[in-house]
């Protein structure tokens, strides 16, 4: 697990440009990302794939909200695997959880059948789970790729004892790589890697922009009413060369090698 990693969690053409501008080695995918994202369409994959030649993991959350799926919620996750399979993605992000808040394996091992030679991302349902080590054990038991965590607090800073507990299990034979997200700045990788032998990393280094409509019909929200329908966000391809480079500050010499740099 030598190799380091800086994913960008981005939700339009647009930033996963910006993305590959500032360095990113890989993106993952998703729809509304200002709720924490959904499932994307096939659409937006098919056109971030065609301009852009970083690998693509997909996020896929059928809506907002828990990991406890109804067996309709279950079947669109299952029929998303495949579908982004065919696709040509390198990857899904997935999670379901059971009442107890324990991982869902029997989901679990259907949709990780369903992606076939894809890598798998166990994504935050982790963070929300009820035993995040004996979670952890079982996404390595289920041949998972990667978990994406915040060590189960709110940003990843707050969470470091866990994630320091899941980096030391993570040196057992086929267990997935542990990816820090969640309040990821270029500082706080510096942190990171100052304190912990934590690789991978993911952000999505948003910046606000004004929307370019002209004329504004104010107090129509055609969502949730505290945000602003005019404002926009994107990935800030500054933030991202950032995050780079304090991962190639402390990527030993050989390791820069390994990853090309």
């Amino acid at each position: 697990m030598n190799k380091y990693v800086l994913e960008c969690c981005v939700d339009s053409v647009e930033s996963a440009l910006a993305a590959a501008e500032g360095g990113a080695d890989r993106l993952e995918l998703c729809s509304a990302l200002v709720i924490g994202g959904v499932s994307p369409g096939l659409a937006l994959f098919e056109q971030v794939s065609a301009r852009c030649e970083l690998p693509v993991r997909v996020l896929l959350r059928p809506r907002f909200g828990d990991f406890l799926y109804t067996d309709y919620e279950f079947q669109i996750l299952k029929r998303e695997v495949s579908l982004f399979r065919e696709a040509g993605a390198e990857g899904v992000v997935i999670g379901c959880l059971q009442e107890n808040g324990g991982l869902h394996m029997e989901q679990m091992r259907e949709l990780i059948a369903e992606a076939g030679g894809m890598k798998v991302t166990l994504h935050r349902a982790f963070d929300v789970c009820a035993d995040p080590i004996k979670t952890y054990r079982q996404a390595g038991e289920l041949g998972i790729d990667t978990v994406l965590t915040s060590g189960q607090k709110k940003e990843c800073l707050e969470g470091m004892p866990l994630l320091k507990e899941l980096c030391g299990l993570q040196k057992e034979a086929g267990m997935p790589r542990i990816m820090a997200g969640a309040g990821v700045t270029p500082d706080v990788i510096r942190q990171f890697c100052a304190q912990t032998d934590i690789t991978s990393y993911h952000l999505s280094a948003k910046k606000v922009l004004d929307s370019g409509m002209r004329y504004r019909k104010e107090g129509v929200p055609m969502g949730l009413p505290a945000m602003d329908e005019y404002s926009i966000f994107r990935t800030d391809s500054s933030v991202v060369a950032q995050a780079k480079r304090v991962i190639q500050e402390h990527m030993p010499a050989e390791r820069r090698t390994a990853n090309g740099d």
